[in-house]
């Protein structure tokens, strides 16, 4: 059955394929035009209007979300807020389509179905589709009366591997400034209608997220003005629509449906073990999201919480948001019961490129990174000419300070290559740490989001077998956070742990040495001060037994993982400088290097090759008459902002 919506009661769509990686390239997936508020108001109005929409609550899956089965995709059920259309996550549809097989809860308006029985009916489908398929998750995404759901049943079925993602859920009902109006509205005569459409769209936030959405585009060109103007008329005939059906007695259920859903689901909150995100607005009119989602973070054993300050109460509705990026980002996307951060990894998209990028570009002017290679002949040019574009490759190098070179390093290499690295980052990263211990998660989004995974030799296989650019620094931690007079100084373990295993592959290893961080920031109080500290040395200890212990199965300096934050001095911008040493092919020595002696020998050439480079651009960089910021800007106002700037001659 096909309603006049776009949604289907009972297809089952064509599949859709997924992006992938080839020969460690990545061609990025591409978004066709995104549905806008516009569509979300229509396609409501529509549903509203329908004659045979009476009937009880049911699940749909829209024409334009393709099933994911294929692909062991997981399974999304998108709970609706209290309007009860199902179309909530509309915007999103087109970009959720790529790695979820979604199911659409429809509440008719006039509907009178008790929170509890609606709390059955999704249990009842969760446990279906989870006796049916039981290996892979189940998601529940809700925004504020869909939390309400996804909480409860989570409660009910605590053995079942469900991933929650909670949009301002109504658990603060009780604290908000709806609560006054289900007493006005208990003595207003039926007739009286003409504010019921105002009082709807309160309760579910819809004229807000418009509002705010619209005015982050910044000044309105013409095609915003034409937008906004649709959406507007779009508003009003929904709005008016909404008076047409409504009656005192509907609203007045649907916000005793918030007070059941707020009880019910905070007194089971106990009961939720389910891996759960928690996202927050910040101007939320309606509800104390901010507040809550920070109580829920507390009070919920497997949760994070990311907070987005200046949107509204309808998050799902806001033109900036994006739920897939969100979801990738913290980390929360998997297939099975276990999350595969190789491959699960879904390659971002052209519009995440573009945002990364673009929201990097302070990097690219503070640094004015010099990106230097090396030719087969050992010639040093500047740019990424001498680095293989396919994959495997392994870039080996040593740490600056908090890992300063990376960001910087990556950005040009997708720009110039296209090529993403991913890098084989500490633990410490991908899993929540003990309440109010630093960083928090949310810092190191952008880093899952670009395809980092935990540091493991199991991971490391799995990239290779992919044919992927990776990142590596046998130095680890204790590079990062070097002591006072340590920097560009190699931490690294006795014995080889990538040699063979690249070798295996027949990867490309470039090593690459980094210099720069001298020259943005000076180190005040290092590992060593703190330890003479009480509560800074409490606080480290902390730290790190909170976090997963890497390497203790080894000695020596590499071997002191301690986690601390160094405190730093910013200094007047200077410059970095990066040079890739010439790649030492392992392609067919697979069976050599599986001796021992032969593999140090290996990764003794290539720990020299980056004590090479590290020196090279030490001593370089006092030719280059644009170290200085000043000078680099001074340079670029005469020929424009976009011109690369020189630097020292390659002789």
């Amino acid at each position: 059955m096909t309603t006049t919506t776009g949604v289907s009661l009972c297809s089952m769509p064509p599949m859709v394929k997924h992006t992938a990686a080839v020969n460690g390239r990545f061609k990025p997936s591409i978004i066709v035009n995104r549905l806008s508020l516009r569509d979300y108001f229509q396609e409501s109005r529509e549903l509203l209007l329908m004659k045979s929409d009476g009937g009880p609550p049911r699940w749909f899956s829209p024409l334009e979300c393709g099933s994911r089965l294929i692909h062991n995709s997981p399974l999304l059920l998108s709970l609706p807020g209290v309007d009860g259309t199902g179309l909530s996550l509309l915007l999103h549809h087109q970009r959720l389509r790529e790695i979820f097989d979604i199911w659409c809860l429809h509440i008719p308006t006039a509907d009178t179905t008790p929170f509890t029985d609606l709390v059955k009916l999704i249990e009842t489908t969760v446990r279906f589709e989870n006796n049916r398929l039981p290996n892979r998750p189940i998601y529940l995404v809700g925004e504020s009366f869909g939390g309400c759901l996804a909480l409860a049943v989570a409660a009910r079925v605590p053995h079942i591997d469900l991933v929650l993602v909670l949009a301002n859920p109504a658990t603060s009902f009780e604290k908000s400034q709806l609560q006054p109006l289900i007493p006005i509205l208990k003595i207003i005569p039926d007739h009286i209608r003409p504010g019921l459409p105002y009082v709807m769209s309160l309760i579910t936030g819809v004229p807000s997220g418009m509002l705010t959405s619209t005015a982050k585009k910044g000044l309105p060109s013409q095609q915003t003005i034409t937008d906004l103007s649709e959406a507007v008329t779009s508003l009003f005939s929904y709005l008016s629509d909404i008076g047409d059906v409504l009656t005192v007695e509907t609203v007045l259920w649907k916000l005793k449906m918030l007070e059941s859903a707020c009880a019910y689901s905070n007194s089971c909150l106990h009961s939720v073990s389910a891996q759960t995100l928690i996202l927050s607005s910040g101007n939320d009119q309606l509800l104390q999201s901010l507040q809550e989602g920070e109580r829920l973070n507390k009070t919920l054993p497997k949760s994070q919480i990311r907070t987005f300050s200046d949107s509204g109460h309808a998050l799902f509705l806001e033109e900036n948001f994006d739920l897939v990026t969100v979801i990738k980002g913290a980390g929360f996307y998997r297939r099975s019961k276990h999350t595969d951060y190789v491959s699960d990894f879904v390659p971002p998209s052209a519009h995440e490129i573009k945002d990364v990028l673009d929201s990097s570009r302070w990097i690219d002017f503070a640094t004015s990174p010099v990106l230097l290679s090396t030719l087969e002949n050992e010639k040093i040019v500047r740019g990424l000419s001498g680095i293989p574009s396919e994959g495997p490759v392994l870039f080996v190098g040593c740490h600056n300070m908090l890992g300063f070179e990376v960001a910087p390093m990556i950005r040009r290499f997708i720009i110039e290559k296209n090529i993403i690295i991913r890098g084989v980052a500490h633990p410490m990263l991908f899993t929540k740490l003990k309440e109010n211990t630093k960083p928090d998660l949310a810092t190191y989004d952008i880093t899952r989001l670009m395809g980092a995974v935990p540091v493991s030799p199991s991971n490391l296989y799995k990239l290779f077998s992919l044919k992927s650019h990776v990142l590596l620094y046998p130095g680890g931690v204790r590079e990062a956070l070097h002591r006072k007079g340590e920097e560009y100084k190699l931490f690294w373990p006795e014995q080889s742990e990538f040699v063979r295993m690249a070798a295996r592959f027949g990867a490309t290893i470039v090593p690459f040495g980094a210099v720069g961080e001298d020259d943005y920031a000076q180190l005040v109080l290092d590992y060593d001060d703190q330890m003479k500290i009480p509560f800074m040395k409490d606080y480290v200890k902390q730290t790190t037994d909170d976090s997963l212990k890497l390497r203790n199965d080894i000695k020596g300096e590499v071997a002191n993982q301690d986690l601390h934050m160094p405190i730093l001095l910013p200094k007047v911008p200077g410059r970095y400088y990066y040079l890739f040493g010439k790649p030492i092919k392992t392609e067919g020595l697979r069976e050599e290097l599986r001796n021992r002696e032969k593999a140090h020998q290996v990764y003794v050439e290539v720990k020299g090759e980056v004590e090479k480079c590290l020196n090279y651009c030490k001593t370089k960089r006092e030719n280059d008459p644009y170290r200085n910021i000043m000078s680099r800007l001074m340079y670029q106002a005469t020929h424009g902002l976009e011109s690369e700037v020189p630097t020292f001659d390659l002789d």
